[in-house]
């Protein structure tokens, strides 16, 4: 009986496929779905020992995923991408865990697992990159993805649990390596998910959407503590967020609305007033205890 079986799901993956593969060697039974490969990616799978299954490229990612749990034969699952790795540490709290008396006594079926992101060569550790806990272990026939959005969390029916010791995610390389991403998979899900809802578009939402998640990454997620990385990645969500207002726009036939010099004055004031609001109060979270009465003081005075 294999205890835990490893599933990847790849894509033309040749320059990260060996070093996720090479981390999982301990596994009793690893499984790779390729997505119509135009590279080695499948060599290299073989290669590895690895069980290869053919599949066609879907948009919605987690389909194919599925479909690798499926033919999972091991007790417990554990979902990776290429671009991941598991570090001998994590390995040896997966063995543990598993076989720990208390957790099969408590019933539980599923693990969330931080996720150390690399982005542009530096290990984010604020905002929303760090933990970014994701569950990705857990026991067979027990959990899979809802398939409604590219970025949505695996569900699992039964308790569960977290471990300690992250998994390594060799996130973005580079800018136009974000903006490919960004266009060609993920803003692509969001507008689709936007339009399923009927989500009504106004003019407003090309400041609302962008000026909302650089604050929310920014400020309320403190990624100005990953200095110029931050702020970088803080900008380039932003930038993610009026694409997708933009692409809603064009599935609505860029239908017209009117915008005035003052209702764009109000809104602008707005986003402001919210950018004056989040910054001091990064600044009180961020100074010693002594000095956060005094930035309230001036937030009143200024931000009012």
């Amino acid at each position: 009986m294999k205890r835990i079986s490893v599933v990847i799901s790849a894509r033309n993956e040749e320059g990260k496929l060996n070093r996720c593969l090479s981390s999982v060697a301990w596994a009793d039974e690893v499984i790779v779905v390729d997505n119509e490969s135009t590279d080695e990616s499948v060599s290299i799978a073989r290669r590895h020992n690895a069980t290869v299954y053919p599949r066609q490229n879907n948009l919605m990612l987690n389909v194919n995923k599925n479909f690798g749990f499926e033919k999972a034969q091991g007790n417990w699952i554990l979902s990776l991408d290429a671009d991941e790795e598991v570090t001998p540490e994590l390995v040896k709290e997966i063995q543990r865990q598993i076989q720990n008396p208390k957790s099969k006594i408590q019933n539980i079926v599923g693990y969330w697992i931080p996720r150390k992101n690399i982005i542009f060569g530096k290990w984010m550790q604020h905002g929303l990159w760090w933990p970014d806990k994701q569950l990705r272990l857990f026991k067979r026939g027990k959990g899979r993805f809802p398939c409604v959005h590219v970025h949505e969390y695996l569900e699992v029916d039964g308790r569960t649990d977290e471990l300690r010791e992250p998994y390594i995610h060799y996130n973005y390389e580079t800018i136009s390596q974000f903006i490919r991403k960004m266009d060609t998979i993920y803003t692509e899900s969001e507008v689709q998910k936007l339009m399923t809802t009927n989500y009504q578009l106004a003019w407003y939402d090309a400041l609302r959407f962008p000026v909302s998640d650089f604050v929310k990454v920014f400020f309320a997620q403190v990624g100005f503590k990953d200095g110029l990385h931050g702020l970088v990645l803080a900008m380039l969500q932003g930038f993610y967020s009026f694409i997708v207002f933009a692409k809603l726009w064009e599935r609505r036939k860029f239908q017209e609305q009117q915008v005035s010099l003052e209702s764009l004055t109000e809104e602008m004031n707005r986003n402001v007033h919210d950018i004056r609001y989040w910054m001091f109060t990064a600044h009180m979270r961020n100074s010693p205890s002594m000095l956060k009465k005094v930035w309230w003081k001036v937030f009143r005075r200024y931000a009012s």
